[in-house]
């Protein structure tokens, strides 16, 4: 009788211990639903939507390396076989400090530009307990001008050298297939050409992408510069692509009137006019790396 009552006593205890634990999944008083939230994943196929950042970064422990191309204008004619003579490189690193905060460095051949950035999630596109309607990235880089001094016998400052580039990137997962985002920017410039220029820049970016199949969708973006420089003849960007997902790769072919591939470039420096066939065929190659595995590989 003893042997059985100690059993009763020790699935009495085991049922206790299970009850008190569920009540971390259940509601105390009664109800048969559980709080969750269920976040919005693959908004875009990768950091960029074409030449701009998106509200994707690269996740905890991940390196991303980014090459970036854009050959020649397609109006240079047949001799520089409509711009596949010439091109413009960049070549990035981001890596993902945590699921939210990640870093990035590259130098590009334009005017031989090394720039930094770092970007942070700031809020998450979610449903269910606590809906969250958006996702919103916070982005901040540098970018340095080495070219040689155009008069080296001046005095001339490392600071003329730097500008800046602070972007709010707002987007939403609106289906499966259309996700869409909007980038206010605002870009500082040390040094500006003419007295008459401002060093401060404000732009407004419209960013989309629209899946076509499971691994390839189509993309584009505008930029519009509110303030034009005085000096220099500028006009808006306007980039049009598609991504091509490998497994590890992502492939980005796409046509844009700009030439860089930094913020301070595309957005305040583009002249290439598509309606005079001044525009340049380009393409991103990203390959991600693993360096530190960890449990929970969701962003």
């Amino acid at each position: 009788m003893k042997y059985y009552l100690r059993i009763s006593i020790l699935l009495l205890a085991v049922m206790l211990s299970r009850s008190v634990s569920a009540q971390d999944l259940f509601d105390v008083f009664g109800k048969d639903t559980v709080k969750t939230k269920n976040y919005t994943y693959a908004t875009f196929k990768t950091t960029r939507i074409v030449n701009g950042q998106s509200v994707e970064n690269a996740s905890k422990g991940t390196l991303l390396f980014i090459i970036s191309h854009h050959f020649g204008p397609a109006n240079s004619g047949g001799y520089n076989f409509f711009g596949l003579d010439q091109s413009t490189i960049r070549f990035g690193l981001e890596y993902g400090l945590s699921d939210r905060l990640s870093i990035g460095i590259g130098r590009s051949s334009y005017e031989k530009t090394f720039d930094g950035f770092l970007k942070y999630k700031l809020l998450r596109q979610s449903t269910g307990y606590r809906q969250m309607p958006v996702s919103v990235s916070l982005f901040a880089s540098t970018d340095i001008n080495s070219l040689k001094w155009s008069d080296p016998t001046r005095t001339n400052f490392f600071s003329s050298r730097l500008s800046f580039a602070y972007q709010v990137l707002i987007a939403r997962k609106f289906s499966n297939n259309l996700s869409l985002q909007l980038t206010p920017t605002l870009i500082h410039k040390n040094l500006v050409p003419g007295l008459n220029d401002k060093n401060n820049f404000y732009a407004l970016g419209f960013g989309g992408r629209y899946k076509l199949t499971e691994r390839v969708s189509l993309n584009a973006e505008y930029f519009y510069l509110m303030n034009q420089p005085a000096t220099v003849n500028n006009v808006n960007s306007l980039s049009i692509g598609v991504d091509i997902e490998t497994g590890g790769h992502v492939f980005q072919l796409h046509f844009t009137n700009s030439q860089p591939m930094f913020e301070r470039g595309f957005i305040t420096e583009t002249v290439g006019k598509w309606s005079k066939g001044n525009i340049f065929f380009g393409f991103n190659i990203t390959r991600a790396f693993t360096i530190v595995k960890h449990k929970n590989p969701n962003r």
